[in-house]
């Protein structure tokens, strides 16, 4: 069971990653899933439904719950732990599976650490998010800017957001041990701030996850 690790980052944040080894009947045999995400997992195809499967089971691994709890997806698509007060983010990326679960609204993203994400990232960046990349860790910070504005829509929960336009992630200098940054979902006189978090797993995944600051 290749569980990376588990963490209690403070009383009601719980941060994990799987690192998935095991097969789709492996996860199957140990999920035993409901009608719903039944329904959910046969309309994904090849390699997705395996991580589909391992953030699933690692999210019941993280609950601490003898019985599952299903794990669906609500009118915005945003998923939920049925009967459960806890907001969870899920993310996966080639072989790799994250979540987060906190009382406050969160979200998780984990990448893989690849060239080709600059060219998205750089679209959907604003001048000031980028001024304090340096060029040694340039990619790296990518992956950051691109992880945490991923991490807030996944928050924000309601879809129709602009990345560039109402997610904006504060300047912060790219720490290769790990660090934070701060940043803020605003659309029109809407607003959620958040603090992030981000560090390098396995040598070359990338885990940001955020939690909403509310005072």
């Amino acid at each position: 069971m290749p569980l990376l690790f588990h963490e209690h980052i403070e009383s009601d944040i719980e941060l994990g990653v799987w690192d998935i080894t095991e097969d789709e009947h492996w996860f199957l045999h140990q999920l035993l899933l409901y009608p719903g995400e039944l329904r959910q997992l046969s309309l994904i195809k090849g390699a997705k439904r395996l991580e589909w499967l391992a953030v699933r089971h690692l999210v019941h691994e993280m609950s601490g719950r003898n019985k599952r709890g299903a794990f669906l997806k609500d009118e915005y698509g945003k998923p939920y732990l049925e009967n459960s007060v806890y907001h969870v983010s899920i993310s996966h990326s080639e072989g790799m599976a994250a979540a987060v679960g906190s009382i406050l609204n969160n979200g998780v993203d984990i990448q893989k650490i690849v060239t080709k994400l600059e060219a998205v990232a750089m679209r959907v960046m604003r001048p000031e998010e980028l001024s304090c990349i340096d060029e040694a860790t340039r990619l790296e910070h990518l992956h950051v800017l691109w992880g945490a504005k991923e991490c807030l829509y996944k928050a924000y929960g309601r879809k129709q957001l602009d990345f560039r336009q109402h997610i904006l992630i504060d300047p912060f200098t790219y720490q290769k041990a790990g660090g934070s940054c701060t940043g803020t979902v605003r659309k029109a006189s809407f607003e959620m701030h958040f603090n992030l978090n981000y560090r390098i797993e396995k040598g070359d995944y990338m885990l940001v996850y955020a939690i909403e600051v509310t005072k």
